[in-house]
């Protein structure tokens, strides 16, 4: 089944609520939340007031992307603030600090992920794959928002599904970066089944009909 995670990093901040429930509207499952800290990525955004606050206003599922250094430091805070799922680099730490912040990430109840950025190998995630309940790949490089979709990625998009079809059939597997009508098709016939959508479903004159395009 092909899941659309909206990111609210393209919607209007000031009418937040508003566009949950656009997104909702729109038949997306999930909403994706973007957390940058300015230094594992050069950008900054919204921390656990903003996932706080969603979660309030909202019954999607909160796809919460954690792109910030030693997440270990943090994950208990983003799981309390409604987290559903929540997601960490496995560039961001040590492999012995990444697996313990994803068993607290389930014991706190609440779906662990993983992600790798462009330059990273698929097989970096293989020593977490039977930890997680969801791998994203990305497709651009972390950090902005509205950047062309890196098609090299797909053979990289292709080989994990293969680990996840083979070691934990039951994961899903993400894709964040460029994803619009069109490379979004092109992520489902490599495998993924949750997208991740920001300038391309924000910008849609018809949103709803964006979301059902991908998704039948």
């Amino acid at each position: 089944m092909i899941k659309i995670s909206p990111s609210i990093l393209s919607a209007d901040f000031a009418n937040m609520a508003k566009d949950l429930e656009v997104v909702k509207a729109a038949g997306a499952e999930y909403v994706h939340i973007d957390i940058m800290d300015g230094h594992f990525v050069p950008n900054l955004s919204m921390g656990f007031p903003m996932v706080s606050a969603c979660r309030k206003a909202s019954d999607l599922v909160m796809d919460v992307h954690l792109m910030i250094d030693t997440p270990i430091r943090y994950v208990q805070r983003f799981c309390d603030a409604g987290a559903h799922i929540l997601t960490i680099h496995v560039e961001a730490d040590t492999e012995e600090n990444t697996k313990e912040a994803l068993r607290i990430i389930r014991a706190a109840g609440v779906k662990p992920a993983i992600c790798v950025k462009p330059k990273t190998p698929a097989e970096a995630v293989l020593p977490y794959i039977d930890m997680v309940d969801l791998i994203l790949v990305m497709t651009v490089e972390p950090g902005f928002g509205g950047q062309s979709f890196m098609a090299d990625m797909m053979p990289k998009l292709k080989q994990i599904r293969t680990y996840i079809d083979e070691m934990n059939p039951t994961c899903e597997l993400e894709v964040d970066g460029g994803v619009n009508g069109e490379t979004g098709k092109i992520c489902i016939e490599n495998g993924a089944n949750v997208l991740v959508a920001g300038s391309a479903f924000f910008k849609a004159e018809d949103k709803k009909g964006f979301v059902k395009n991908l998704i039948q």
